[in-house]
């Protein structure tokens, strides 16, 4: 059964945003790394929105700095499947699934294959109802917004997810990468 993968940015407060921050070269490095071993990507929509055709544009005009271009080529190339009922089509790499997003995930991860990415906060407490979330990759910014979008909203899990910390990686710009496993 494929591993599936769920990670975030978040802000010190525990809000997830991709405007408080600016990756440097080597956070984008530890982006594509955390890609090697993912054939597919598993988003809802409006974070494939965000992703979508911005890093498509960026790998084909290599107009990012070294390791965006590296990233976006490796995103590029990474089969997705959006969970959508508003999207009309995909393109050749995007399968759109308007059911369950967890009936969905579970019947990928059953199937052949790398690990998956989930990166959408909206469907996370789903899916980890689910128990369909075996890995959870935070990536910590050094920044307090005081508003936005919290990773969890409260009383979205009835239960615990406890979790055993596999690796922690420390940046220069004080970001830290909190890598967790299912216990």
């Amino acid at each position: 059964m494929r591993t599936v993968k769920f990670g975030m940015n978040i802000s010190l407060d525990g809000y997830c945003d991709h405007t408080f921050s600016v990756p440097d070269e080597a956070l984008m490095d530890y982006f594509t790394a955390t890609l090697d071993n993912v054939d597919l990507l598993f988003f809802g929509r409006v974070m494939y929105q965000m992703m979508f055709p911005y890093w498509e544009d960026v790998a084909g005009n290599e107009s990012g700095t070294p390791a965006e271009n590296r990233f976006a080529k490796r995103f590029s190339e990474i089969d997705r499947v959006v969970v959508s009922r508003t999207l009309d089509a995909g393109d050749a790499r995007t399968e759109i699934i308007r059911g369950n997003p967890a009936e969905a995930l579970l019947r990928l991860k059953q199937l052949p294959g790398k690990d998956i990415s989930v990166d959408t906060v909206s469907m996370l407490p789903e899916l980890l109802r689910a128990g369909l979330i075996d890995e959870v990759n935070l990536v910590v910014h050094p920044v307090m917004v005081g508003n936005g979008r919290p990773l969890l909203e409260p009383g979205s899990l009835q239960q615990n997810m406890n979790l055993k910390l596999a690796e922690t990686i420390h940046f220069d710009s004080g970001c830290m990468a909190l890598h967790y496993r299912k216990k």
